[in-house]
C-alpha cells in the first residue's frame, strides 16, 4: 500500500474541513416543528370541556413555539382576566420550556430568583401552563387560567395534551 506525502494528506484533510465547514455557513434556514391550527383548536376544546365537566369556567389559550396565540377559547362567564391568564400562562411554559408549576415551585424555594417573575410582561408564574411535547420535541404550550386554583387548570390542560394528541 503506498502512503500519500504527509503535505498532500495534509491538504487533502484541510480541504475536507474547509468543505464541511462551507456547508455548515450555507444553512441560511431552519424547520420548526409546530401543531398545526386544528390541532391547537381541538386541544383548547378539550381543556375547556374537561373543565367545564367539573364546573369550572375557565379560558384556554393554546401558543405556537414562538409563543403566539393560535387558539383561545372563553367558557361563558369565565372572568375577563382568564383571557390575559391563560395566554400567560402558556407563553411562559412555552418560553421557559416547562410546567409554570414548576416555574412558581422554583421561585418560592429559591427567592433569589424572584426577579425571573418580572423578566418579560408576559411571563406568569402560576400553575396552567403546559409545554406541549411530541416526540420529544416541544411544538407549543397550553395554558388553562379560571379554575379555583392552578392544580385544578393543570388537571384541564393535561386531560386535554392526553386525550388530543
Amino acid at each position: 500500500m503506498k502512503r500519500l506525502p504527509f503535505k498532500l494528506t495534509l491538504l487533502a484533510i484541510t480541504a475536507t474541513l474547509s468543505s464541511l465547514a462551507f456547508a455548515a455557513e450555507q444553512t441560511t434556514t431552519s424547520s420548526v416543528l409546530q401543531l398545526s391550527s386544528n390541532t391547537a383548536m381541538q386541544l383548547a376544546k378539550s381543556a375547556l370541556t374537561s373543565c367545564q365537566t367539573k364546573g369550572y369556567k375557565v379560558t384556554v389559550t393554546v401558543v405556537d413555539t414562538a409563543g403566539n396565540v393560535q387558539a383561545q377559547l372563553r367558557a361563558d362567564g369565565a372572568g375577563t382576566h382568564t383571557l390575559e391568564s391563560s395566554r400567560k400562562k402558556a407563553f411562559t411554559a412555552m418560553s421557559m420550556k416547562q410546567p409554570t408549576a414548576k416555574l412558581m415551585k422554583l421561585i418560592a424555594d429559591k427567592p433569589f430568583l424572584q426577579p425571573l417573575k418580572d423578566m418579560d410582561e408576559n411571563l406568569l408564574l402560576l400553575a396552567g401552563g403546559l409545554p406541549i411535547v411530541i416526540d420529544q420535541r416541544i411544538v407549543g404550550a397550553i395554558g388553562v387560567g379560571g379554575a379555583p386554583g392552578g392544580h385544578l387548570d393543570v388537571q384541564c390542560a393535561e386531560a386535554a395534551i392526553k386525550n388530543t394528541l
